[in-house]
């Protein structure tokens, strides 16, 4: 359901209203942008040092929230999903009833199907981008040839298992078995706790071709396991909000074996510019200033100076650019929110909230400088001979997400070397001068 009707392409002419609506009319706006629960702010020296980019503490919060909020709408989704089908399901007999009761546990009846068909189709999900990152992630170890595979795995940041389940899809190519990239064991850590067990009631589909094993901790201390613990330490769309990454990418080092790999996908580049913009634009008008509402985000030229930094070998670094269409900008924030992607810098305004009309003013301003127009699916669409029906085309907004995908080699013996400096027969400058 669309919160904002409001934000049409004509809703700029509401704006002015706005700013004289009084705080008592304008709750039911507020509750559109507010969090689930009341957020605080951390009061340690460590989250106000200036070399820290995040409050980490109010990070942990939001995705909690965002954990809570679904696990309140999955249960909501099965109550009205169960009432039709107790209200649909035709009265059953005696002999049938008992046939029921006498059923296994394990086999689950009609109506428990249908519970399931129903709330499959109902349940509204916000995981769309993290599932399809970590996809293409676990679909990188395939490329990786290696006989014994990643026997041992750790998930740095796993969310509510987005990893897991991309390397339970499918059986290993390698003779050990497991998963995708003969993954056989899988810890799953992460420093929000509802977060991490949210959809641990929910059976993974081939759970049985990998373990896993769920454990709570902060990504930015030092981790709990042995030096040289793990064969492959992966991370899907997690690490952006970490303030200390180089000494985390050090620990990370620190856990893989010998010969270990270290992969992760990062939300960096210019991700969400026009969010950017048409809240810096929004907030300058309305407020006659500015705070920072999107990242800082990590750029791909530093991705590679990071793991060589670590001691990692042999870096392999690209992008991806995704664009994802929302009917406005209201809907995207809300989207954000329920993926527990909230604004959580430190530099951002700490002495009141954001106001209403700035919201809606930067809305506007979105749709008016990135709106686009999506033809509706229709079976009235069109042909060549014949236009679409412009009553068809709905207007809509586009946003932007840069995914930086990196893969680095803890070393060996075995990987191949450069040369020592100085080694070199002969030079450059004698064969270029030689082929001219």
């Amino acid at each position: 359901m669309r919160p904002l009707i409001l934000l049409s392409r004509r809703c700029c002419q509401f704006v002015p209203l706005l700013r004289r609506i009084p705080q008592k009319d304008g709750q039911q706006w507020t509750a559109l942008f507010s969090s689930t629960t009341k957020l605080s702010m951390s009061t340690d020296d460590d989250a106000q040092s200036a070399t820290n980019a995040f409050d980490r503490n109010m990070k942990r919060q939001q995705r909690d929230n965002a954990a809570r909020a679904h696990e309140k709408w999955r249960n909501h989704v099965y109550n009205l999903a169960a009432a039709a089908a107790q209200n649909e399901a035709p009265s059953e007999s005696k002999q049938q009833q008992q046939q029921h009761d006498q059923e296994p546990q394990s086999t689950p009846s009609a109506t428990t199907r249908r519970l399931q068909l129903l709330a499959k189709q109902k349940l509204v999900s916000y995981d769309y981008i993290r599932k399809e990152i970590a996809t293409r992630l676990v679909d990188r170890l395939d490329d990786i040839q290696r006989a014994e595979g990643f026997p041992l795995a750790l998930d740095m940041g796993s969310g509510s298992g987005y990893i897991h389940r991309a390397i339970c899809a499918e059986p290993a190519l390698q003779e050990g078995g497991g998963g995708i990239g003969g993954v056989r064991k899988l810890v799953q850590l992460d420093s929000s706790k509802l977060m991490l067990h949210r959809d641990a009631d929910i059976p993974v589909k081939g759970g049985d071709l990998c373990d896993s094993y769920r454990l709570e901790a902060d990504e930015e201390v030092k981790l709990l396991f042995p030096s040289g613990t793990f064969d492959l330490v992966i991370s899907s769309a997690s690490l952006h909000w970490v303030n200390k990454l180089p000494s985390v990418l050090a620990e990370i080092k620190r856990v893989l074996k010998p010969d270990g790999c270290f992969m992760w996908a990062m939300i960096g580049g210019t991700t969400l510019p026009e969010l950017r913009v048409a809240l810096l634009m929004a907030e300058l008008e309305r407020e006659g200033g500015v705070s920072p509402h999107v990242g800082p985000f990590v750029g791909i030229a530093d991705v590679g100076g990071l793991l060589q930094r670590a001691g990692f070998t042999l870096p392999t670094i690209d992008v991806d650019t995704f664009k994802v269409s929302f009917p406005n900008a209201a809907i995207l924030m809300e989207h954000l929110q329920r993926m527990g992607e909230n604004a959580a810098g430190l530099q951002r305004k700490k002495t009141r909230r954001t106001g209403v009309d700035t919201f809606v003013a930067a809305a506007c301003i979105y749709e008016q400088l990135y709106g686009i127009t999506i033809e509706n699916h229709s079976n009235d669409g069109g042909t060549q001979d014949q236009p679409t029906n412009p009553s068809l085309l709905s207007p809509e907004i586009e946003a932007t997400v840069n995914v930086i995908y990196a893969i680095g080699w803890t070393p060996h013996e075995s990987q191949p070397k450069p040369l020592e400096r100085g080694s070199a027969t002969s030079r450059i400058q004698d064969h270029v001068s030689k082929n001219r």
